[in-house]
């Protein structure tokens, strides 16, 4: 069971994105960083763990200081890397990296003269994951995914290849949140058919599986122990293997669209949420006989009259989560207890 604990409180409120919100745990300063996107700018948030103590910060797109203007932000995303941490924001008119905190803008990439995969639609990117050990991996409404190869320190960050198997605007990129033995899939990418492309990543990666369109969008898949984890725009959550793109469970978790989901890689949490206002708590496993995937419902919260559109666990156990909404200017928090 979980508890609502004091809410975080926005400088702005969230639009209707998929996956609009991220948390950075910052466990040796007992502080946990939210970020969710409104509009041209990114809403931070820093939160000590008792709450008692919060502060806020406004990002505005740079662009890149190219004297375009601003442009609608898609998502914004700290990704995680053995050697640095830094925010990813997505936007109409390219991928900016910062410093994690978001003082410092690192690499500025420029959408111009790509297309979209839908004629007459504008450009634009979404979907971020890091994987391996210095690769940042940026989905585009293209259907291209664009990878990025980070150094450890520094601004020499460059365009290392471009994965082009979608036929599709990206939704939602994945990476592998377990320690899986080496060549195995650690990368998922997800788009607007509801088709879903599985790579092993590395100087050259690599497509392992590719998983057919279905009648709705995939907007939010993650990967953890070998099992994908796919939100679809019926409610739908389906769980695929990896390796072989086998489906091994579907289930009816929500009456309308999902528009977030996360897995806590400790103890194999998956959350869920979606516009018909629940966040849902489930727990992953394999069956030891078997080696059967299984699904099991924990928990489950209402957020009357919020078109739910981010979600996250606050730790790597699941034992503390954080839910936006559509219009809503405060990050909702659930301790278990």
């Amino acid at each position: 069971m979980y508890r609502k604990e004091k809410s975080i409180a926005l400088k702005e409120s969230s639009l209707a994105l998929y996956n609009n919100l991220s948390v950075l745990p910052v466990p040796g300063k007992q502080v946990t960083y939210f970020a969710s996107v409104h509009g041209t700018s990114v809403t931070m948030a820093s939160a000590s763990d008792d709450g008692l103590s919060i502060s806020h910060r406004q990002l505005m797109a740079k662009e890149g200081g190219l004297g375009l203007g601003t442009s609608l932000i898609t998502q914004a995303l700290w990704c995680s890397l053995p050697s640095r941490v830094l925010l990813v924001l997505t936007s109409r008119k390219g991928i900016q990296m910062y410093e994690s905190d978001g003082s410092v803008m690192v690499y500025w990439h420029a959408l111009e003269g790509m297309e979209s995969s839908s004629p007459g639609m504008a450009a634009f990117a979404r979907g971020i994951a890091a994987t391996g050990k210095h690769f940042i991996c940026i989905g585009t409404s293209s259907g291209a995914v664009l990878v990025f190869d980070v150094p450890s320190k520094g601004t020499n960050i460059t365009l290392s290849e471009v994965l082009k198997k979608h036929a599709s605007a990206i939704t939602d990129v994945g990476a592998e949140l377990c320690e899986q033995p080496e060549g195995s899939a650690d990368l998922v990418t997800a788009d607007d058919s509801g088709a879903l492309c599985v790579w092993c990543s590395g100087e050259k990666f690599r497509l392992v599986t590719q998983i057919p369109a279905s009648e709705y969008p995939c907007s939010s898949v993650k990967l953890w122990n070998g099992i994908i984890a796919a939100g679809y725009g019926n409610g739908q959550i389906r769980l695929y293997e990896a390796a072989s793109g086998t489906l091994r469970a579907e289930v009816s978790a929500h009456a309308r669209w999902i528009n977030a989901l996360d897995l806590a890689p400790l103890s194999g949490k998956l959350l869920s949420a979606a516009e018909d206002s629940f966040v849902q708590v489930w727990r992953l496993s394999r069956n030891p006989d078997t080696e059967a995937v299984e699904i099991e419902h924990c928990h489950g919260e209402c957020v009357t009259d919020s078109l739910l559109c981010g979600a996250r666990f606050c730790n790597p156990e699941g034992s503390v989560f954080a839910v936006t909404g559509f219009e809503l200017s405060e990050i909702i928090r659930y301790v278990q207890v």
